[in-house]
């Protein structure tokens, strides 16, 4: 399923947008250079279910490219140019060092995450509906409440996602369940609170 357009954010729901992006911008580009891609706190929010007051554990977050700055088909090329999974790797890192997170707002505010075919935790979240993703790191919060989907495989967020995780997995299988993650950007929090807002 297809999330439905969203309306008009209001200035301040911008302004924390523009924020949250930027950081986690700024986040992935340090994990790629500094940390070899491994997944840090940064962008692994912690998920808490509608109705419930404790968090049912944490999920490793994908940012996408939006579809008019798209680089999935870049991202294919470089799997299919080479069946080594370390050079694939290695230039995977080299691509997502460099530019690719320079400018957040060329980015999906829609965060994705992907789960072993037949996930109960993947079933369990998408049922919930609504959930809330806690990220904290470097000394700042954002909590932000999100719409939970399940995104089809010819959805540009699986297939973003899902190439973008394949560099780093080889063994992925396009079976695989991407949940697209939708915020309210009238609902979020950040702790410190964005300037301007």
């Amino acid at each position: 399923m297809i999330p439905a357009p969203s309306l008009p954010l209001a200035p301040e729901e911008t302004a924390v947008r523009t924020a949250f992006l930027r950081w986690q911008c700024r986040i992935r580009q340090m994990i790629m250079r500094d940390e070899m891609g491994r997944p840090g706190d940064g962008i692994m929010p912690a998920v808490t279910l509608a109705g419930q007051d404790e968090p049912m554990g944490h999920i490793i977050t994908v940012m996408s490219k939006a579809p008019g700055h798209s680089v999935t088909t870049e991202m294919q090329h470089m799997i299919r140019k080479t069946n080594d999974p370390a050079q694939r790797r290695d230039n995977a890192l080299r691509f997502f060092s460099e530019t690719y997170y320079q400018k957040g707002d060329t980015f999906s505010d829609i965060l994705t995450s992907t789960f072993p075919p037949g996930s109960p935790g993947a079933r369990t979240i998408r049922e919930a509906e609504f959930c809330t993703l806690a990220f904290e790191a470097y000394r700042q919060k954002y909590t932000l409440p999100c719409r939970v989907w399940t995104l089809a495989n010819h959805n540009p967020l699986f297939q973003a996602t899902f190439w973008h995780n394949h560099l780093f997995n080889p063994v992925l299988t396009q079976d695989c369940t991407i949940l697209g993650f939708e915020p309210d950007w009238s609902g979020v929090t950040a702790d410190p609170a964005v300037r301007g807002v």
